[in-house]
């Protein structure tokens, strides 16, 4: 037992010690929150850019232009000039041009049933980008038309507010980061670590003296669970305190899914380091794999919203399991009876990683 609890302190003060890593780690959540908190915070993550020339200014043109004005997703600006605005949209450097022509207001208030033009271009390359762009500007324009024409509808549409969650990306993302953490402590971390150590042989002079194995890996866990309860603490107390984060659930389900998840990627980065013959190899060999995790795991995006063909991939992968269950613990409150079945998937994971790496495990 004295081993033990000596080899954990030992691991613990290595971390300690590293005055690069533990930097990093303390603020490499308070970064990231700034920097996608400032980019995706507002709540409106899609945004279209319009030039629009007004060659009429009058009263009609003016209200026109007021209606789309007031729309987040529409960033407009005003122009003079046709042929720049017509070159910046074929090139790429904006999504719309809308022209609205000389005698626009006359074709409103004229008897003749002929309905007045508005002119809108787009990029025909990027249509499917640009839909939700098209369903705003067509809307607002069709609403404008019905309040110029006094037009009463016969059918109407009424709107009831149903009591929900109101959540901002920073409380979709600070879960996704505590689950990056876990997975690259764990996974890159033990895997560059035990290679190293094999390769110096310090694992060589372990295994000469009576030190069993199981003590060995069960010091490892231990203090990597410390660290990684450690630095979730202190990701959600930055998240709460300096980004108003909603923490709506158990904080124990939290912590079950923080030790789950640390148990997961180390038995993975367990296996990496067998397999890696060097340090230099361990580290590759971590990234290659985290690295497309972080995307596909839903880390930083919603899965729902990937390719259909990658849905297989996402949902079978540990760190979907891992940032979803965080996410809907703290977003909306989730029980343990809500998360079985990412809970069953983790478990799956970890016990078959763990009877790879015992297998694959060698001290030299």
């Amino acid at each position: 037992m004295r081993a033990y609890y000596q080899l954990t302190l030992a691991q613990l003060r290595i971390y300690v010690r590293n005055r690069q890593a533990l930097i990093w780690t303390l603020l490499f959540p308070f970064f990231f929150m700034i920097i996608f908190g400032l980019m995706f915070n507002d709540g409106n993550t899609t945004t279209y850019s319009v030039n629009l020339i007004d060659y009429d200014k009058t009263q009609a043109s003016k209200q026109i232009v007021s209606i789309l004005d007031k729309q987040n997703s529409l960033k407009i600006h005003q122009k003079s000039d046709e042929k720049k605005v017509k070159k910046s949209l074929s090139d790429g450097k904006t999504d719309f041009v809308i022209l609205i022509k000389k005698g626009f207001q006359d074709q409103v208030t004229s008897k003749k049933n002929v309905p007045a033009q508005i002119e809108v271009l787009y990029n025909e390359s990027k249509m499917g980008q640009l839909q939700g762009g098209i369903a705003t500007i067509t809307a607002n324009i069709d609403g404008a038309s019905k309040q110029m024409s006094g037009y009463t509808p016969k059918v109407v549409t009424t709107l009831k507010g149903v009591e929900g969650i109101t959540l901002s990306y920073l409380d979709f993302l600070v879960p996704g980061i505590i689950a990056m953490q876990i997975m690259n402590n764990n996974m890159n971390g033990v895997a560059g670590q035990i290679a190293s150590w094999r390769e110096r042989g310090v694992l060589r002079r372990m295994q000469g003296t009576t030190l069993k194995a199981s003590t060995f890996i069960a010091a490892q866990i231990t203090a990597r669970l410390i660290l990684n309860s450690l630095q979730a603490i202190l990701t959600i107390l930055i998240g709460y305190y300096g980004f108003d984060v909603s923490i709506r659930g158990s904080f124990l389900l939290v912590v079950l899914f923080v030790v789950l998840g640390t148990l997961t990627f180390m038995s993975i980065g367990f296996i990496i380091a067998s397999l890696a013959k060097s340090p230099e190899s361990a580290g590759p060999i971590a990234g290659f794999i985290s690295f497309p995790l972080m995307f596909l795991g839903g880390v930083f995006f919603p899965v729902n919203n990937m390719p259909e063909y990658l849905q297989p991939i996402i949902k079978t992968i540990p760190i979907t399991h891992l940032s979803t269950a965080m996410r809907d613990i703290m977003n909306i409150g989730a029980t343990f009876g809500d998360l079985a079945s990412d809970f069953g998937w983790l478990c799956v994971w970890m016990i078959v990683s763990f009877l790879i790496a015992a297998k694959t495990f060698r001290w030299e």
